[in-house]
């Protein structure tokens, strides 16, 4: 990526929120309400505790290992998460369980900036449930590591594949407008943009994209209002980060 295309975020799609709800961050096992404020020692007993919850194969619970590899997300123990997510996939009575483990293991190898072995988490989700809860979720994220490694054409169409595989999915909207931007397809982009916002995807990032949109529509009084529309959530965004530090 160019100097200008790292002021545009690319959504890496994160589905530990809603409307997947197979991802829970909180456990009531492990709640952990903000893992910045988690005084060191606190933290690596919390670390024990999950360790200790890797157990045996034959008592193994996929589902169990999955909630665990997402508190180790949420301590920022990526590695411990990619090893967990791994096992769980291993150990999944149904395709569903499997595919969101690999789908989990790609964004743990994503936030580690492994694009290879995020690609290959994320294409294996799609191999063992092409169709199912959780395709959607892999394209999102495929199409990021894609562009990640430079891959623009494939991005684009995994990009249009999480769109198809669930039109209710915000950040696949917005990632097939970014492509679209980058394409110079300002019309599509702006649609697509239009429907990640519609569909709750509100940060600063996508206002920014729809300004590049309407300026190469040639809308620039739009396209103005978008960008301080922008600025605005930005400074909001980066007032709660201070906030919560």
């Amino acid at each position: 990526m160019t100097e200008d295309d790292e002021r545009h975020e690319f959504s890496s799609g994160q589905g530990f929120e809603e409307p997947y709800e197979g991802f829970d961050l909180d456990p009531p096992e492990l709640d952990v309400d903000d893992p910045t404020q988690v005084d060191p020692v606190d933290s690596r007993a919390l670390t024990d505790l999950l360790d200790d919850r890797n157990i045996a194969a034959d008592e193994v619970d996929a589902d169990q290992l999955i909630d665990v590899g997402i508190e180790y997300m949420s301590i920022n123990r990526h590695e411990q998460a990619v090893e967990t997510f791994e096992r769980a996939a291993r150990y999944a009575e149904d395709d569903t369980r499997e595919a969101e483990a690999w789908v989990s293991k790609g964004i743990a190898h994503g936030e580690l900036e492994e694009w290879d072995a995020a690609v290959s988490a994320h294409r294996e989700a799609l191999h063992v449930d092409e169709d199912g809860e959780f395709a959607a979720l892999a394209h999102t994220n495929l199409a990021y590591a894609l562009w990640e490694r430079g891959e623009t054409e494939p991005a684009f169409e995994h990009a249009e594949d999480a769109v198809k595989a669930d039109r209710r999915v915000p950040q696949a909207w917005y990632n097939l407008g970014f492509i679209q931007v980058e394409q110079g397809r300002h019309e599509d982009a702006l649609e697509c943009l239009d429907n990640a916002i519609r569909l709750g995807f509100t940060e600063s990032a996508v206002y920014e994209e729809k300004a590049r949109a309407l300026e190469g529509l040639e809308r620039d009084e739009e396209a103005a209002e978008m960008r301080e529309t922008a600025t605005e959530m930005q400074e909001a965004e980066e007032e709660r980060l201070v906030q919560q530090e």
